[in-house]
């Protein structure tokens, strides 16, 4: 009997982990598709990966790929544009290649879409996902369209890593978005409808809602993350002003185009103030099986030590990288502002004429593009590793050029150390997924 193959495009994300790990149980022949050939090996399946950036795949290369595919899975996508992301192109342009490609093949597309999208939309994201819906669903012969709400997983990344982090606050719970009315998901609830569209078990042309039926206003949910992670009740419920919400959310979209996907950005910050919502009824109309509520999520997901530390280290890590690169830059734009006084340490202590200026200027320089270097999301681990090895540089250099600065009463060398331990603890906490 013929095994039926299937294929998750950004296998390695959030929902498309769950996925594979689903249909590999129910079954299925699968392969995975992403740019990262790293994070395809980190999920540790013994699946198929093909390694290709899925926006540029041609008609042609999808119809090489999809060559006796059964299922095609979409859990790809992306929630603003940014230095790695193009909603357009991975939203849109991706699907109407993957529609063309499809359209005389034997093959099942299940588009994992999003609860809440429409064309006229207040955020990006949701209109180019109807846009790939509509595509999908005028060119495809064979489709199923899935929209979750917010998804809670085992997992954490996006935003079930925000709700968590929010919820490890020290002492505080804070009150914000306080009219927004959300609904969630548990991401295996998600997988399993996969594995029903897959089936056959859901007819084609069906769109539908993957939720729990309960609704909760954003404070109740992030009070509910608090205890279900095992902190105690905050001793104070401070307001956010939507001012700084939305002060919080440009900076995120400008860090966005240093590469980095942050949760608070504009797009996430607006769609949950609209509120993440949908109509369970459909998805089970159509004999999709039931969705488990929040606390019935979270009873299946003890929490851990390894998930309040989580919460914590998620939020220390921005602040350790905001303050490395503020000392960095201002360590060398000091320098360059008056080179005379820092020559004057190396002149004082009988340094080689010909070695002063080049250290002072080198130094600096190296300084501020390991400053910049850290915010520049591909680079942050690097330049964390830089800023170790240069401290090392100007630690031993002192030994022998300044060795009586280690007995300075300021410490100026001794604070070193932490900054070095810092950049150590970026290095070690930075990981894509």
């Amino acid at each position: 009997m013929r095994v039926p193959k299937a294929i998750v495009l950004g296998g390695y994300g959030l929902i498309g982990r769950a996925c594979l790990r689903a249909l590999s149980r129910s079954g299925f022949d699968v392969s995975g598709i992403g740019r990262s050939r790293r994070s395809a090996h980190a999920v540790g399946l013994s699946v198929e990966w093909i390694i290709r950036d899925i926006p540029t795949l041609t008609v042609e290369d999808w119809r090489t790929i999809l060559d006796g595919v059964d299922v095609v899975v979409n859990a790809s996508g992306a929630l603003q544009d940014g230095a790695r992301d193009d909603l357009e192109a991975i939203h849109v342009t991706a699907i109407a290649r993957l529609v063309e490609a499809a359209a005389a093949l034997p093959v099942r597309i299940v588009q994992i879409s999003a609860a809440g999208v429409s064309e006229t939309a207040s955020t990006a994201f949701f209109r180019t996902k109807a846009q790939g819906d509509k595509i999908l669903s005028s060119g495809a012969q064979d489709w199923v369209i899935l929209r979750p709400t917010l998804v809670v997983s085992q997992d954490a990344y996006g935003g079930t890593a925000l709700l968590r982090a929010a919820a490890s606050l020290p002492l505080i719970q804070p009150r914000v978005l306080q009219e927004a009315q959300i609904q969630t998901v548990y991401v295996e609830d998600v997988a399993a409808a996969v594995v029903e569209s897959a089936q056959g078990r859901i007819r084609s042309g069906t769109i539908a809602d993957i939720t729990e039926h309960d609704v909760h206003d954003f404070p109740d949910l992030l009070a509910k993350m608090r205890k279900w992670q095992g902190w105690a009740a905050p001793v104070a419920c401070p307001p956010i002003p939507a001012a700084l919400v939305l002060a919080t959310g440009k900076i995120a979209d400008a860090l966005g185009y240093l590469g980095w996907r942050s949760p608070l950005r504009t797009t996430a910050l607006t769609a949950l103030a609209d509120g993440i919502r949908g109509d369970p009824n459909t998805w089970q109309s159509a004999g999709g099986s039931a969705c488990r509520s929040l606390d019935e999520t979270l009873a299946l997901l003890p929490a851990t030590r390894q998930e309040r530390l989580f919460g914590r280290a998620y939020i220390a890590l921005p602040l350790a990288i905001g303050t490395l690169a503020l000392f960095w830059l201002l360590s060398g734009l000091i320098t360059l502002i008056d080179p005379a006084r820092a020559m004057s340490v190396l002149t004082e202590r009988s340094v080689s004429s010909w070695l002063i200026a080049p250290t002072v200027f080198g130094g600096a320089v190296a300084d501020i593009l390991l400053g910049f270097g850290i915010l520049w999301r591909p680079w942050t681990r690097h330049a964390a590793l830089g800023m170790l090895a240069l401290s090392s540089l100007y630690l031993i250099g002192s030994l022998f050029a300044a060795p009586d600065l280690w007995a300075d009463p300021l410490g100026p060398m001794v604070k070193v150390l932490p900054g070095m331990t810092l950049s150590a603890v970026v290095w070690l906490l930075v990981e894509e997924r």
